[in-house]
């Protein structure tokens, strides 16, 4: 029998083996040259750990609060399209997951499962992921009102925030997903509200569906739009400099999530964790600054709350679930991996992806001299420039 994975790379291959190549590809790949998607990942590499020794590490309390929620680690489900590709209960699993592990789940607007099945699986704090749409052709509503009414739907069913996606004013170019003419399932929430029937051509349906949609005059003074509509409070994904930054905090906005879409929007955009440090400084400690992108380690969580990010958000689940589901005998650990927990072994591989981040973060903690998250600091960690100008 081969051993079991140990780590979020392993699973990531079980993944890939069990999953049909386009739904695989959908999940794992980037835009364009993919230059963006890999240096996600290996610019963690770039930074290295600055440890304390002779703390007392005996205790270790990675709990924390976000918009008044407390949570067991600073670990959250990202938003992430299609659970049911991955696994049959889809979004409604991940939920429960989440909620086991006392952490929050962004539902994503593309989900397979509709926010009134998500709210009715399991009783915990959940987020809101939104798109402004701006369809020709509504079956109900007029242009911004099928966006409206998703925000009404979703502070009525009991999720605590909204989290605005703004990076995506056109659906970024994944090569992948057009060589496999992608053909995404139907979208639930959207049921009843838009056609969601187009013609792709030779290309990616779900491409030519997401350009078809996506309102590409959403600004900032939209914000407001948002604030008009709902009591709840709005986190912006998207953000990657100072300069935009400083923008949502003047639009009153209650969060910022540092995030190059997983590097699946505009390829040569920067790593997110390189710019993280220049947000926060913006930020000024105003409003919460989450993170995601690149995440595979509780190291790599150590270094983004070094860097200021409050907490992070892991993605990509749902490959690794449904593979785990097809070995469901065995009690796997894994990692990038919500995706790829989902997609091997359902609720418990999500489950066990969440738990083996917060393990190794709570290694990470205290081999570094950390007993709580409020000791880990900015000294905690050096990059490559400071590493370089340190020799000079």
């Amino acid at each position: 029998m081969a051993s079991q994975p140990v780590n979020v790379n392993e699973f990531q291959e079980l993944a890939r083996k069990a999953l049909p190549k386009m739904y695989y590809d959908f999940y794992n790949g980037g835009a364009e040259d993919q230059y963006t998607l890999k240096q996600n990942i290996e610019a963690f590499s770039r930074i290295t750990l600055r440890p304390r020794v002779l703390v007392d590490v005996s205790r270790i309390d990675m709990s924390t609060t976000l918009l008044g929620y407390k949570i067991s680690a600073p670990i959250l489900i990202a938003p992430t399209s299609m659970h049911q590709l991955a696994h049959p209960e889809g979004e409604k699993a991940t939920a429960r997951a989440a909620a086991a592990c006392n952490t929050i789940m962004v539902l994503s607007f593309t989900s397979n499962c509709t926010i009134e099945e998500v709210a009715s699986s399991c009783n915990a704090v959940r987020f809101f992921q939104l798109y402004v749409l701006n369809h020709p052709k509504p079956l109900v509503y007029k242009q911004r009102d099928v966006s409206a009414e998703l925000v009404k739907r979703a502070e009525r069913y009991g999720f605590k925030a909204i989290v605005l996606t703004i990076d995506t004013p056109r659906l970024g170019r994944r090569e992948a997903d057009i060589k496999n003419k992608m053909i995404p399932p139907k979208i639930k929430n959207l049921e009843g509200l838009l056609k969601t029937e187009v013609d792709s051509g030779d290309g990616s349906i779900l491409e030519a569906y997401a350009n078809r949609t996506t309102d590409a005059s959403l600004c900032w003074k939209d914000i407001e739009w948002l604030r008009s509509i709902t009591s709840l409070p709005i986190l912006v994904k998207g953000i990657l400099t100072h300069e935009d930054a400083r923008k949502a905090i003047e639009a009153g906005v209650d969060g910022i999530v540092v995030s190059n879409h997983g590097g699946r929007q505009l390829d040569y955009a920067p790593p997110t964790i390189s710019v993280l440090e220049e947000v926060v400084h913006a930020v000024g400690g105003k409003v919460p600054v989450l993170f995601d992108g690149g995440v595979r380690r509780g190291t790599d969580v150590f270094k983004a709350l070094a860097l200021g990010a409050k907490a992070v958000l892991v993605v990509n689940i749902d490959k690794l679930l449904e593979h785990l589901f097809t070995f469901s005998s065995r009690k796997l650990q894994v990692g990038r991996p919500v995706l790829y927990g989902l997609a091997a072994m359902g609720e418990d591989g999500v489950r066990s992806v969440i738990e083996m981040l917060k393990n190794e973060l709570e290694l990470t903690m205290a081999l570094s001299g950390c007993p709580n998250l409020k000791d880990i600091k900015r000294s905690h960690v050096m990059t490559h420039h400071e590493s370089l100008h340190s020799k000079l």
